[in-house]
């Protein structure tokens, strides 16, 4: 499985050679550095921790634990492996990793949107405007029966909506550009402009869930 760590930097389009046009997102890959080998024997499992974004005033608990690396990072993000890497502690990841026509999965924390009402956060159709019905346009309306007198987990009422862990899968890789550490995925991506996301596949086909 292949990996990298990325700072979303805005929408765009490219063209492919028959003329359709493509929406992407560009993802700054620039150098992530591997700054911890896991493996099966000493932790229970494999996997590698990479660093993303060197930090010139690091604490010193990231000090430390980044120093076999030679240098501080402000994003570390672990990726387990199926089987064992041959990188190791100082290797660089850069977006070569990747090549147009792979398909990729990126996970980034969403936008908040604050306390939002059941239209908004459930795409409730709201109750009728008029004939009688006074400020209702935005209600829930009713939440069902009385007499268990309580409301039931996970019923759909308005609350916190956003910033939670999303993951979007099957993202076709339209371009990979080392030298300017770029890479173009067809479609959107979680978070705002400049969100940090791991960005994990580089499979041949789609993969089903």
């Amino acid at each position: 499985m292949k990996f990298i760590i990325a700072k979303k930097i805005e929408m765009s389009q490219r063209f492919k050679e028959n003329g359709a046009v493509v929406p992407v997102t560009l993802l700054a890959t620039g150098s992530c550095v591997v700054t911890q080998v896991r493996t099966k024997e000493i932790d229970g499992y494999d996997a590698l921790q990479v660093g993303f974004i060197e930090d010139e005033k690091p604490n010193l608990p990231m000090k430390g634990h980044t120093k076999a690396a030679g240098k501080a990072f402000k994003e570390v993000m672990e990726f387990r492996l199926d089987t064992p890497s041959e990188l190791k502690v100082g290797d660089v990841i850069d977006a070569a990793t990747f090549t147009p026509g792979e398909f990729v999965d990126v996970t980034g924390v969403s936008k908040g949107k604050g306390f939002q009402g059941v239209v908004k956060r459930h795409h409730f159709r709201g109750g009728p405007a008029s004939h009688g019905h006074k400020d209702n346009l935005r209600m829930p309306g009713s939440i069902g029966s009385g007499g268990m007198q309580r409301v039931f987990k996970g019923l759909r009422m308005g609350g916190r909506m956003g910033g939670d862990q999303v993951t979007v899968k099957n993202l076709e890789v339209i371009e990979a550009d080392a030298a300017k550490g770029i890479i173009a995925v067809k479609g959107a991506v979680p978070g705002a402009f400049g969100a940090v996301l791991s960005v994990t596949g580089g499979y041949s086909e789609k993969k089903s869930w």
